[in-house]
């Protein structure tokens, strides 16, 4: 998918099995240049909604790893990637 000139590609999906609210992985590949891991798909109170790559910091806290700027850009990330998820 091409979107505000940068293409964008699903690469994986991985798909949990668990009763959870966390429903699985996805990693995607931006401008066939380099690849960000670990897009969460979570199930949320208004359904599954796409989280970005987190790590624990030492406070204990979790902090997004990437930051996308362009809502534009990250509501057609998440479309992408459910649609992946779903099919």
């Amino acid at each position: 998918m091409v979107t505000e000139g940068v293409e964008v590609k699903v690469e994986r999906i991985y798909r949990l099995d668990s009763e959870s609210a966390l429903k699985g992985f996805a990693d995607i590949s931006v401008a066939g240049s380099f690849i960000i891991k670990g897009l969460r798909i979570v199930a949320g109170k208004k359904g599954l909604f796409v989280g970005m790559p987190q790590e624990q910091g030492r406070d204990g806290k979790w902090y997004n790893r990437v930051h996308l700027v362009n809502e534009s850009l990250k509501e057609k990330l998440a479309d992408m990637v459910l649609s992946a998820f779903e099919e």
